[in-house]
Parts: structure tokens; C-alpha cells; sequence
């Protein structure tokens, strides 16, 4: 059925953001330049395919996507061309699209991961360019997403099959567990499909899981990372948040940034959720780096992983409304946050930060499992320090950004694209030959806005899915969703 016209909020800064210096300039044009490597590699030789191996220099697929091509590095990568003013590649990635993407095939797909690249990169493409093909089709997919919701308490499972719509569990998760930040992290998305579509049922179901983890006893405040679709109950108390709890806090602060303020209910939950964050997991090691650590099995562990870097970026992000005027407070922890993290890079051979580091004694900021030792082309420490510079204009953030481009690009950078390395403590790394999609949405497009004007995608106007999508803040001039008191 045709999708009702409905008016686009009032879009700004979608291209532009040139830096007057010249140094920054050049800076810019490099990450362009990296961005077009990628891109041209994947089009050479993954073309269709999810992901590209850029040496073995053919399609990759993981099971996150399901065992289908569905172009997850096109969907992923159109609004950083966009941004970029790589306007024929976009409209190569548009063409693919229109032709290709197909989303009736009997294939198991990850719900959180579809939604964050696929439905949240077809999103920001339709808002940045107007193309109603983005629109639709972000549409179709989320229709094709619901029969996960299908379960006793309306958490939804973590894998649907797009053909029969049958649900599952990750055989890993905690007893039978869903993921909280999976079933967390479907909110900006989910709101924007009811006002694209003037269809609730989105927004219901994501306003559903809210008001469920709000009756929710939480142990010290904390929201375990597993939680039971069929009982309603939390599985083991595991918290974090590094991977598994990460976005979940970030979508209650980004719900209530995209609500244009006015819900207030998120910003509470977001509150009250890093009050309980920094009083039980976030410490000082010995030498002076606050980290924030993990509870497991009734103890702190003294370990961060390489995602929950992001957080240094979210606690600056959210100083501005804080409680108490402790605004100064969560910049300050937010750069505190940095610092760690950039640490984690600099104590390795090659400037790239492992997948998780310790803080145990004498060893701190260092992985020390050969198993956390890889870096596969991640953006969350580049993130933090974009948001922070956009936040305080420290030039060292952007002297920390430029470190990590030339280390990826000496580094992950090979003929066929850019690879992650298995080792960033050998000064002789090998690679794991695989060109993430997200390297495209979010590695390379931080990196581009950092050594932008803060003209280029103001955060007044756009907040980013965790995917790094930006969807326009929605202003209750035009939205008639029913979860604004003023609109009631």
C-alpha cells in the first residue's frame, strides 16, 4: 500500500561542513580518499555480497545477515557517500537497491543487526536524499521483522526468518536469553517507521519492552544483559556496558535527544540507568585511568571492551540535561573515558586498540588474552573523540583521531580494501581478511565529521543510530505519535 505523505521535518546540514584549515582540509580529503578504497574494492570484488575479503578479494557473509546477498555494505555505506558528495557511487549503491534487495528469501537474519544497518542505513539514505525507494524498502523489511515480536512477554527473539517469520534464540545466550542490548536498541528506528508510515504498531512494540523493563526489579539498579522472551525473567546478572548492554543505554538518551526533549521518560530511565553504571562499575585503576569494568557473578571484573568506549562519547552527549547540574561532571567523565581508551591504542605496537584490556595490578589498559588481541576495524574510540570534539573543541581529539586513521591505514590498509588485524601488540600483523560494513557506516564517517565543521550534521538537528545513521530529531510540530504528553 502507498505510505501517507507526511511532513519531513526540516533537514540541515546534510552536506558541506568544509574546515577552514587548510591541514584539516587535506586530513578530510584522506578519509575521502580511504572511504573510495573501500567502496571501489567492494564494488570490484564483493559487489551483492554482505561484506568483501579483501584479499582473498571475494564476497563475505556472516551469520548475523543469514545465508543470503542482501548488500549490507551498500545499505550501510550510502549516507557516509552521501555526506562525503560521493554522489555516483551513492547512486550505484541506490541502483543495486532499487533492482536487488530482496527481502522475501528464506534466510535467518539477526533482528538488532538488520534493524541498526539495514533499516537505520535505508532510514538516514531516504532522509539525506529524498529518494522514496529507501523509504519504502526500510518499510518492507521492518514488516518482515514483527513475527520476532511473537513471544510470551513481546521481548522479541534475536533471529527471525524473514521467509516463515519463525524466532529464535542465540544458542549461546544465557538459558533461552534475549539480549538486552538487542532488544534495547530498536527504538529510533522503530519511532521513525510510525512516522513515516502513520503506523503505531512499531511504536508499540518498542514503548511495549520499555514499560516491561520498567516494573523490572534490577539488582543495584543494574539491567542484566539477559533477559527470558517466554518467563519475563532476567537470566544470569551479568551487566555491562561494553557488548551485549552497550546501546541499550545509548537509545534511552538518543530517545528522548530525537524526541526533540520531550520524553522524558527515557531521559529518566537513561539517569537513573548511569547513576547506578557509575556508583557499582566505573573505577579508577592505579594509574590513574577511570575504566568502567563488568559485573559478573556478584563481582566486579576489572576489564573494558573496545565497544564500551563508546560510552566516553554517550556521557558527553547526555551532560547537557543532566540531573543536578552535573553536566561539567559527565564531560569531564566522558573525557576521562577517552583517555582510557586512547590509552588502550597507545600501548600497543600498532596503535590500534585490542578487542577488550584489563586492569588487573601492574597491567592496565592492555589485553592480555591472545583471544582479545584483535582489532577488526572498530569505531567506537573514534566516536567518543568526535563527539568530544564537537563538545569541547580540544585539538587533541582530533590529533588522537588522525593517529588511528594513519594506523589503519598503514596497518589494515591492502590492495583489495581494508582488513582487520589479529594481533595489534606483533609489529608484523596478520590480517583476518574481512572489510566490515560498519568500517563504511561508522569508522570512516566519524573520521570524516571530525575533521568537518560542526555545520555538517549539527547534533541539534540529527542523532545517529548506533550504526552511525542520522535520523533527523523529530520535533512535535510534526509528529503525531501518542507518546508525546504535549500531543495527548
Amino acid at each position: 500500500k502507498p505510505l501517507p505523505p507526511v511532513p519531513i521535518p526540516n533537514l540541515i546540514g546534510i552536506n558541506g561542513g568544509d574546515p577552514e584549515d587548510n591541514d584539516i582540509r587535506k586530513k578530510r580529503e584522506k578519509i575521502k580518499e580511504m572511504m573510495k578504497h573501500a567502496w571501489d574494492n567492494y564494488r570490484i570484488y564483493g559487489w551483492g555480497h554482505n561484506e568483501l575479503r579483501p584479499i582473498a578479494r571475494k564476497g563475505h557473509s556472516t551469520n548475523i545477515f543469514g545465508s543470503s546477498q542482501m548488500g549490507a555494505t551498500i545499505v550501510d555505506a550510502l549516507d557516509t557517500l552521501y555526506i562525503m558528495g560521493l554522489h555516483d557511487e551513492f547512486r550505484d549503491g541506490q541502483k543495486w537497491i532499487e533492482d536487488n534487495l530482496d527481502f522475501s528469501v528464506n534466510s535467518e537474519v539477526s533482528v538488532f543487526e538488520v534493524n541498526i544497518r539495514f533499516i537505520g542505513g535505508l532510514l538516514a539514505a531516504y532522509y539525506l536524499s529524498g529518494e522514496e525507494i529507501f523509504k519504502i524498502k526500510a518499510v518492507q523489511l521492518a514488516e518482515k521483522l514483527l513475527p520476532a515480536f511473537n513471544t510470551p512477554t513481546g521481548i522479541p527473539w534475536a533471529m527471525v526468518n524473514l521467509k516463515s517469520g519463525v524466532g529464535r534464540n542465540w544458542g549461546w545466550a544465557s538459558a533461552g536469553s534475549s539480549i538486552l542490548a538487542e532488544f534495547g536498541t530498536l527504538h529510533m528506528e522503530f519511532v521513525h517507521l510510525s512516522y513515516l508510515t502513520g503506523d503505531p504498531v512499531y511504536y508499540k512494540k518498542v514503548m511495549h519492552i520499555r514499560k516491561l523493563l520498567q516494573k523490572m526489579d534490577r539488582p543495584n539498579g543494574l539491567y542484566p544483559n539477559y533477559l527470558n522472551p517466554r518467563t519475563g525473567r532476567w537470566g544470569q546478572y551479568h551487566t555491562s556496558v561494553g557488548g551485549l548492554g552497550d546501546s541499550f543505554y545509548e537509545y534511552l538518551l538518543k530517545a528522548w535527544l530525537m524526541s526533540d526533549k520531550t520524553d522524558h521518560e527515557a531521559r529518566k530511565m537513561y539517569d537513573d540507568a548511569i547513576e547506578a553504571i557509575e556508583k557499582h562499575l566505573i573505577k579508577k585503576s592505579r594509574g590513574g585511568l577511570t575504566f568502567i569494568g563488568e559485573w559478573k557473578n556478584g563481582h566486579l571484573e576489572k576489564k573494558m571492551g573496545h565497544l564500551a568506549c563508546f560510552a566516553g562519547g554517550m556521557f558527553a552527549l547526555g551532560a547537557d540535561g543532566s540531573r543536578t547540574d552535573k553536566a561539567g561532571h559527565y564531560l569531564e567523565l566522558g573525557a576521562e573515558i577517552a583517555r582510557t581508551c586512547h590509552e588502550s591504542y597507545d600501548r600497543t605496537a600498532l596503535k590500534l586498540g585490542p578487542e577488550s584490556f584489563k586492569f588487573d595490578g601492574a597491567v592496565e589498559a592492555v589485553a592480555v588474552r591472545q583471544a582479545e588481541k584483535y582489532y577488526i576495524l572498530r569505531p567506537e574510540v573514534i566516536e567518543t573523540y568526535w563527539y568530544l570534539w564537537r563538545f569541547t573543541h580540544d585539538p587533541r581529539y582530533r590529533q588522537w583521531g588522525w593517529e588511528a586513521a594513519l594506523a589503519i591505514e598503514k596497518y589494515c590498509r591492502v590492495s583489495g580494501g581494508f582488513s582487520g588485524v589479529k594481533d595489534v601488540y606483533s609489529s608484523t600483523p596478520t590480517h583476518d581478511d574481512v572489510q566490515q560494513s560498519f568500517f563504511l557506516a561508522e569508522t570512516l564517517k566519524y573520521l570524516y565529521l571530525l575533521f568537518s565543521s560542526d555545520d555538517l550534521l549539527p547534533l541539534d538537528h540529527w542523532v545517529f543510530n548506533t550504526e552511525a545513521h542520522p535520523l533527523p530529531v523529530l520535533h512535535l510540530a510534526n509528529t503525531t505519535l501518542s507518546g508525546n504528553p504535549a500531543v495527548r
